[in-house]
């Protein structure tokens, strides 16, 4: 391993880190799932995703904290370890690896359903091979191509999405004006208990801005960039699906639907016509690629973290191609996992990623408590609103939307817990010494760097 290279280029800025952010989350999500929200909260859907955002930005504002005490591509995985204990960092980042690593998957599986649906002369297996070929070469070939087609493509779902806004004020202003838009933050059917579950719902929207966290070493300064941006990222989100999630709501008041799953693309009808309504979709799925990109990126990038580190399998998982300097095994290794949704249902395959979700933010708050309580006994005082009080209600969140999923995810979750737990075991000699440790490399001679590049230049911890 002493002629591989170790570190990732770091170039990226902010608004690349947000627009990778903006792009993970697929804003145009709002739209698909506006049914669901609607009927859940009794016609409040921007009420839910007012509190939906509230709730993120707890655990966005930890993950901020975390990003600068500790700028790595490891995520919840090297703040837990560094926090708590190596082998509780492991358990940390295999939980989630079980998030990261099926999300993609069912990111390609969302495309080929609704490609098939659009399109159905194509099989909805072979959507699937195009989308999973397209994305991998794509993140094989290097985040700053990923980059560019992360904007461009976000730039067409913005245009969709500011389409539909201007459509739906319209429709809203000429069927019920003032009365219905203040109806649909609330009504005489929405209760807080409605609001709050379809919250629940809602905060499923914003998984993926902590992947943010994972391209710590590609970017500039790190310690200032990371953290900004992963701020901007819940806030731009939240900011997008309350604006949209109010105006779909003007336009049709109410939690009533004939089909709630497809209620986005008939609204879209109502208010644009059938032509209008292809269009968006079209172009909302092409937006769903460039999540698809996204998640696979930061998917791959965790894998290498914690292969470098010998977690994983290093000579496997903890490589980087001598010449991209992109962590291609790993990038494969996702697009093969992706391929296996051409045997799943979309239940089945979304049902594996929301419990490693939600514990990786619960830890990412303890985290914070953790690192405050440990500076206190050295004499450093953080303020307990941002460093105690913030960071516990943002867990005591986390586990709450945990309380909320299904049975199967939860057994699901779970089983995953008890493998990671056996091969800690195997790697730990029965728990017997730490796993192993991150070690960031700050010197060129521990980082050969290629001749037409400068050294790298390792982030403080």
């Amino acid at each position: 391993m002493t002629d591989q290279p170790t570190r990732m280029r770091g170039d990226l800025g902010v608004l690349s880190v947000v627009v990778f952010g903006v792009a993970y989350m697929a804003p145009a999500v709002v739209t698909s799932i506006f049914g669901v929200i609607a009927a859940t909260s009794k016609g409040a859907a921007p009420t839910a995703y007012v509190i939906a955002t509230g709730a993120m930005l707890l655990t966005g504002l930890s993950y901020a904290k975390m990003a600068k005490v500790h700028p790595s591509s490891g995520s919840v995985y090297t703040y837990a370890r560094k926090e708590f204990d190596s082998r509780i960092g492991f358990l940390a980042g295999w939980a989630l690896l079980l998030d990261y690593l099926f999300l993609p998957m069912v990111a390609w599986l969302l495309q080929a359903i609704y490609l098939h649906a659009q399109f159905p002369a194509v099989p909805a297996w072979a959507w699937l091979a195009i989308n999973v070929t397209l994305a991998t070469a794509i993140n094989v070939i290097g985040l700053k191509v990923a980059d560019r087609v992360n904007r461009i493509l976000l730039i067409g779902v913005t245009l969709v999405l500011a389409a539909v806004a201007l459509l739906c004020l319209r429709h809203g202003l000429g069927h019920g004006g003032g009365s219905a838009a203040t109806h649909a933050f609330w009504n005489d059917a929405t209760s807080f208990s409605a609001v709050t579950a379809a919250a629940a719902v809602a905060a499923y929207a914003f998984l993926g801005f902590d992947a943010v966290s994972t391209l710590s070493e590609e970017v500039r300064d790190p310690q200032r960039t990371i953290p900004r941006s992963i701020i901007l990222t819940v806030l731009t989100g939240g900011a997008v699906f309350i604006a949209i999630s109010f105006l779909m709501q003007w336009a049709h008041p109410g939690g009533s639907f004939t089909d709630e799953d497809s209620a986005g693309y008939l609204l879209f009808t109502t208010v644009g016509g059938q032509t209008f309504a292809d269009i968006a979709n079209i172009v909302s799925m092409l937006g769903g690629f460039a999540s698809c990109v996204a998640i696979q990126a930061s998917t791959s990038r965790l894998m290498f973290v914690m292969g470098r580190d010998g977690a994983l399998p290093r000579r496997v998982f903890g490589r980087l191609h001598t010449k991209l300097l992109t962590p291609v095994t790993n990038v494969l290794i996702i697009g093969a996992v992706g391929l296996l949704a051409m045997n799943l249902s979309l239940a089945e395959a979304t049902s594996f990623i929301n419990f490693g979700a939600f514990l990786g933010f619960t830890l990412v708050n303890l985290c914070v408590i953790a690192y405050a309580v440990r500076q206190r006994n050295t004499g450093i005082r953080h303020s307990p609103l941002t460093f105690l009080l913030l960071p516990a209600a943002g867990a005591v969140v986390d586990v709450y939307l945990i309380t909320q999923l299904g049975g199967t995810a939860v057994k699901l979750g779970l089983g995953w817990l008890l493998i990671g737990i056996v091969w800690l075991a195997v790697i730990t000699g029965g728990f017997r010494r730490p796993a192993p440790e991150l070690r960031l490399h700050t010197d060129a001679q521990a980082d050969p760097a290629p001749a037409d590049r400068p050294d790298p230049v390792a982030p403080s911890a």
